[in-house]
């Protein structure tokens, strides 16, 4: 009996023990105190979890919420763009010129930092704070980096899962790419620069990702993250596929239009690609992602095979979702593995046949499911080759529905990022269940140009307990039409065609599922009924949660990012514009940013976007009164008194009230820098 107790209660402990573990979010079995050795051999010793970090290297960032240890980071640079989540936490300033007043009010017990971060080190270093310095040469660099990070917060087990992840994507390309002949691999180089093209140097990750990718990546006898390619070196290699970060591709048409570099069989056939910058410039959490989706663009065809296929599709996991309608049956996301990559469909089945309204289909009778199916970008490129009608097809033979029976939407929003809202008004209850994304082809209705994209980036699908008939339906549709825009305005996203300009009413792929329901009959849902007004708050409230969750932006977003968002940054505004990403340690640049920090002078290029909305608009005649703000502001910066302001930024190339505040910081910074 004695011995039956004391195994209880041991027993009660692993169980207390491991329960704590799971609250804690700890891998189970992780102890402290551990030693980590950083890239520069510093050895620092933790007797905890850090819980006040700032991250000053966006790939460590990403691979620390990647871990699951995302809550201790509190300051980040406004490079730092994924995850979602970065974009609640402090601006601690540039990758290049980190603000150190900044950094030392968030009081953090870890910064990690890059090998060219000198002032942080002074500052910082000596016993003031922990200082671990992260680099990452190769891929396997970057494996290393999130080991390290598994042990410094106590998450070994989410890093091992996490490389391992990583790796079996990196195979799964490797055995897709091993079926291509070696003369059919093609030619691909990463572009850069801003004068001169420039490339990722033989020994860098990028060199390696391409690779990775079954591409033939040049090989030029140079080594570093980024090396002059000369007009003779260019026509040689005679690249058949260049890529690019979003930011290079202004820059990269003007380079790649001149005599001796246009020629090539990239250019000739429009094979020029631009992936966001968080992946092409960084081996982090996502490399895996990343080379699948370079792979597929390179070999589209050949991916598009049912025998280019190396792993079996079927389903891989099912997850229930909470809606509790009448008429629904079941409602889950299934994850499937289909052309070897990672799928997941939304589908709720119905109780009995329904009647739905999609703007994808029109009405459709007899519906017992609806959905909303997301394909990841390397599957885009195949979908899109084979077509709508075949994609409908091939999902509903392979989750065991008919197309006759079935309406679904498609997004390239993840699934995962899908925002539920409920909202009841007495025996009235509505559910919206919406995915978003605004990043590529947000568009101003009656502004932008009408070009035909496949369906769609902003995807509702809207249950009620109530039965609508066909006159509220309609009326239903123009409700969650509007409150998607409002969700829109609101945010302040921007047209993708014309950020600065123009503030995005939708995208051109929106589309919605509104069932018309069983229960008590209603004929009215348009805006001054309380079916409308459930309606209206649902899509609303669903747009903004799932674009946060997709793209990270939030109404009070940083500064930096509403820049962005209008292509402008510190360093384009300085040099003439060129990705982020090949900014240096500039003074000004430096210092614009350290201005941009400040509230009160973020204050005037907030103010300026309203305005500049509001000019476009025709409903500001007068900017005197903004003129003068901004003079003041100018010599506030710099100050001094300036007798006369020099324009310092093109004003045809933006609103003239977002032209003026820009020319006034950068005055008060060049004024001030003399």
């Amino acid at each position: 009996m004695r011995l039956f107790k004391k195994w209880r209660g041991r027993a009660f402990v692993v169980v207390v023990a491991g329960l704590i573990a799971m609250l804690c979010g700890r891998s189970i079995g992780f102890a402290y105190p551990v030693s980590v050795s950083d890239a520069a051999g510093v050895t620092s010793e933790f007797d905890k979890a850090p819980t006040k970090v700032v991250s000053l290297v966006p790939s460590v960032t990403e691979m620390i919420f990647k871990i699951g240890a995302g809550d201790a980071v509190k300051g980040v640079s406004y490079h730092d763009t994924y995850p979602a989540e970065v974009n609640t936490r402090k601006i601690v300033g540039g990758f290049f010129s980190p603000s150190l007043k900044i950094i030392e009010a968030i009081g953090p017990d870890v910064i990690f930092y890059a090998d060219f971060h000198h002032a942080v080190k002074e500052r910082f270093g000596g016993g003031k704070c922990r200082l671990v310095q992260v680099q990452t040469r190769s891929i396997a660099d970057s494996y290393k980096n999130i080991l390290l990070l598994g042990r410094i917060f106590g998450r070994e087990k989410e890093a091992r899962d996490l490389v391992a992840g990583i790796k079996e994507e990196l195979e799964t390309i490797a055995g897709k790419v091993a079926r291509i002949p070696v003369e059919k691999r093609k030619r691909v180089i990463r572009i850069m620069g801003s004068d001169v093209v420039m490339t990722p140097g033989d020994d860098s990750f990028q060199t390696e990702m391409i690779e990775a990718a079954g591409g033939i990546p040049p090989r030029l006898g140079k080594n570093g993250d980024l090396v002059p390619i000369t007009k003779k070196e260019w026509i040689e290699l005679n690249p058949q596929v260049i890529y690019g970060c979003g930011d290079d591709r202004d820059i990269a048409r003007k380079l790649l239009d001149r005599p001796g570099w246009k020629e090539v069989d990239a250019v000739r056939n429009g094979n020029l690609f631009f992936f966001p910058c968080d992946l092409t410039c960084r081996a982090a959490a996502r490399t895996g992602y990343f080379v699948s989706w370079l792979s597929s663009l390179l070999y589209t065809d050949e991916f598009s095979k049912k025998d280019g296929c190396v792993l079996e599709e079927k389903t891989t996991g099912k997850r229930a979702l909470g809606v509790d309608v009448a008429y629904v049956k079941e409602a889950y996301v299934l994850s499937s593995t289909i052309h070897d990559f990672p799928n997941k469909t939304l589908v709720i089945d119905f109780r009995q046949p329904l009647t739905v309204v999609s703007t994808l289909e029109g009405e459709r009778t007899g519906i017992e499911s609806v959905g909303n199916h997301y394909s990841p970008p390397p599957g885009w490129v195949i979908e899109h080759k084979n077509g709508v009608e075949k994609i409908r097809e091939r999902l509903c033979n392979f989750i065991g529905k008919t197309t006759r029976s079935a309406s679904f939407l498609f997004t390239g929003a993840d699934i995962d990022n899908l925002a539920i809202e409920h909202e009841r008004f007495k025996e009235m209850e509505v559910y919206a269940l919406v995915t978003a994304g605004v990043a590529s082809n947000a568009i101003r209705i009656s502004k932008n140009e009408g070009k035909f994209y496949e369906p769609g980036t902003i995807n509702v699908i809207l249950l009620s307990n109530m039965r609508l008939t066909n006159r509220a339906m309609t009326g239903a549709v123009s409700c969650a039409t509007e409150a998607k825009t409002a969700a829109l305005m609101d945010l302040d996203v921007r047209s993708s065609e014309t950020p600065r300009l123009h503030q995005a009413t939708g995208t051109g792929t929106d589309t919605v599922i509104l069932v018309q329901g069983t229960g008590a009959e209603i004929d009215n849902a348009g805006g001054h009924t309380k079916m409308g007004e459930l309606i209206g708050r649902v899509v609303y409230q669903g747009v903004q949660k799932a674009i946060f969750r997709q793209n990270g932006i939030v109404a009070h977003r940083n500064i930096f990012q509403r820049l962005k968002e209008r292509h402008i940054s510190a360093y384009g505004l300085i040099f003439g514009g060129s990705c982020d990403c090949l900014t240096g340690k500039d003074r000004l640049v430096a210092a614009l940013e350290e201005v941009l920090l400040d509230p009160r002078y973020a204050a005037l290029v907030e103010a300026s976007f309203a305005m500049s909305d509001a000019c476009e608009r025709g409903l500001i005649a007068d900017l005197s009164g903004f003129d003068a703000w901004c003079r003041e502001t100018a010599e506030d910066i710099a100050g001094i008194k300036i007798t006369k302001l020099k324009t310092l930024v093109e004003a045809e190339s933006m609103p003239l009230p977002l032209g003026m505040s820009l020319n006034a910081l950068l005055n008060g910074v060049c004024f001030g820098n003399r």
